[in-house]
């Protein structure tokens, strides 16, 4: 059985992170990790937090801190906010670390000695205003490719093109606002991308046919408009520094390795800090170097970061001329948009997600936004519709039917699972059903489909309620008690049933419906096809509390509020 390696694009470093961002890479990164564990595989989920490039010296310059110490505090206040959606990284890293420095600068020396790097004499933009040469997310301006006005001289956010400083119109200075910019001569190192073009073509020819539509079609349209080479330096304080054993000149100007070089080599580092921690017991190299036989690499990430994974980074890997595991199925995402618009950290647009564990539990967040994730083109985040989903899917149909039955059954037999008779023809075709939809939920998991997935399992949730309505244990009761109970404890049975496998979706829940139950040995990590017609993972006789409720119906009030403090009106 092959291992499991598992990554998201990284977090930039620069502040928390809205829903959209972790809607598009990190939770349904955690939520296929989960259900491979469950499932018995060997996983590994590596994240990390991207903190190198200019955004990180500007976001520390803002708050007067030393970048370093910026990084450091940024990187555990959003390690915080990914604990409290309950994401289970194995290890969640830092791109500063000595391990993905030594890794980073051992990729370049070898790109190098293979004749992809090449040191070049460029122009670029020079802030007298500012006293230094400005890399290209110092420089903002107007896209020339759609016209937004607070392009990126790197890319632009609105249309995701891919820019020089000099492509922007009316360019400013980033640090200073200043438009009294220059044009100068400095060195940097540049990547042969054009000489890797032929093997990234055929690397991705074998991949492509697997891959979504989308992260394939974006890989296509790069290749078809031909890999350019590009500077793979910057003149930062902050970053990887060019090895003086190398290129000395260039270390003695302070030269850096730009953030879109070094960011990928960081799921490698990552890994090695992982290991770091306990290296008699964790292999790094194993998970990366190779590994083609033994790993399945799956990435998560959404449409913006796709470039990057599927043609430059693979350029880069193939260039080191070693057996450096690349990715074998990328999972790319659309946008949520918020109200029809995009979110945006710079510009505080939509909901953040501390503010959301502020508003609710993170099993709403998560439930909702995997039932709703931006697969096949952009979805829409409305307050309107995060109420109706968490009404129905959650309070209603799970919830509801976990609290009375269990509500129902200690009111009139007691504070153990009740007996009752022999499951009859109804709990036959109750088992048939719910074998049949689990089939459905595991198909589905398998593909990475995750807004089918969540259909599955709430129809997994819808099951249970049909069956209770058409047993009716509170007319039941009446006449045949022990027929009440059959039905009350089937009906616990899936409760247990759900707890398992609604763990990947909401665990925090999962484990509350778990423990509702005091079964002496509960070690079950999924539910067999075969325990799924039966229905007797919990026995008559096994205690058995009432939880807490476990979902909250919101509200016309919950709505109004919500709405005034974030808008809410379609842009």
């Amino acid at each position: 059985m092959a291992r499991h390696l598992i990554t998201s694009a990284l977090p930039y470093i620069n502040g928390i992170k809205h829903l959209g961002n972790m809607v598009g890479s990190m939770l349904p990164a955690d939520v296929y990790s989960r259900y491979l564990r469950q499932r018995g595989h060997d996983v590994l989920y590596i994240c990390a937090t991207d903190e190198h490039g200019t955004p990180a010296e500007l976001a520390a310059k803002e708050q007067g801190l030393p970048v370093a110490d910026f990084c450091a505090q940024a990187h555990d206040a959003q390690k915080a906010v990914y604990d409290g959606f309950a994401l289970a990284f194995d290890y969640f890293g830092r791109s500063s670390s000595p391990e993905n420095r030594e890794i980073t600068q051992h990729f370049a020396r070898k790109l190098n000695e293979n004749g992809f790097i090449e040191e070049r004499a460029i122009r670029q933009v020079y802030s007298p205003t500012d006293g230094r040469f400005l890399p290209d997310r110092y420089v903002e301006g107007t896209c020339p490719h759609c016209g937004y006005d607070k392009a990126r001289g790197d890319q632009c956010e609105n249309c995701t093109r891919v820019l020089d400083p000099t492509d922007l119109i009316n360019p400013r200075s980033a640090i200073s606002g200043s438009t009294d910019l220059e044009v100068r001569e400095t060195k940097h190192l540049f990547l042969l991308q054009s000489k890797l073009q032929h093997e990234v073509e055929a690397w991705v020819a074998r991949h492509e046919a697997d891959w979504p539509q989308l992260a394939s079609s974006i890989a296509r349209k790069w290749l078809n408009e031909g890999l350019h080479d590009r500077a793979i330096t910057r003149d930062l304080d902050w970053g990887v520094p060019v090895p003086a054993d190398t290129w000395p000149e260039l270390a003695a100007e302070g030269k850096v390795f730009y953030v879109w070089f070094d960011a990928p080599i960081e799921y490698i580092g990552a890994t090695k800090e992982w290991a770091d921690q306990d290296p008699e017991n964790r292999d790094w190299k194993s998970w990366w170097y190779e590994a083609d036989d033994t790993v399945r690499y799956t990435e998560f990430m959404a449409k913006d970061n796709v470039p990057f994974h599927t043609v430059m980074f693979p350029a880069t890997e193939l260039g080191v001329r070693e057996p450096w595991k690349k990715v074998d199925y990328v999972k790319a995402f659309n946008w949520l948009t918020y109200y029809g618009g995009k979110f945006s950290t710079s510009q505080k647009r939509g909901v953040f997600t501390d503010q959301a564990l502020d508003i609710l539990p993170a099993d709403y967040w998560r439930y909702f936004l995997i039932a709703n994730a931006p697969e096949s083109d952009d979805s829409s985040f409305t307050w309107e519709h995060f109420t109706a989903t968490v009404n129905k899917d959650l309070a209603d149909t799970l919830g509801n039917f976990v609290n009375r039955v269990l509500s129902f059954s200690r009111k009139r037999f007691g504070d153990d699972v009740p007996a009752g008779g022999e499951p009859g023809e109804a709990e036959a075709r109750l088992g048939e059903e719910i074998a049949r939809l689990l089939a459905e939920y595991e198909e589905q998991m398998e593909a990475l489909q995750f807004r089918k997935a969540a259909a599955a399992l709430r129809a997994l949730w819808s099951a249970g309620n049909s069956y209770l309505e058409e047993k009716a244990p509170w007319l039941e009761i009446k006449t045949d008690k022990d027929g009440a109970a059959l039905t009350l404890r089937t009906a616990m049975n899936l409760i247990h049933l759900y707890a398992v496998v609604s763990e990947p979706f909401i665990p925090s829940t999962s484990a509350a419906m778990r423990q509702a139950f005091s079964l002496t040995e509960d070690t079950a990590t999924w539910v067999s096809q075969d325990e799924a017609k039966a229905l007797t993972s919990v026995p008559a006789g096994t205690p058995f509390t009432v939880p807490p409720v476990l979902f909250a119906k919101l509200t016309d009030e919950d709505l109004a509020t919500y709405k005034e403090r974030f808008g809410g009106t379609e842009e």
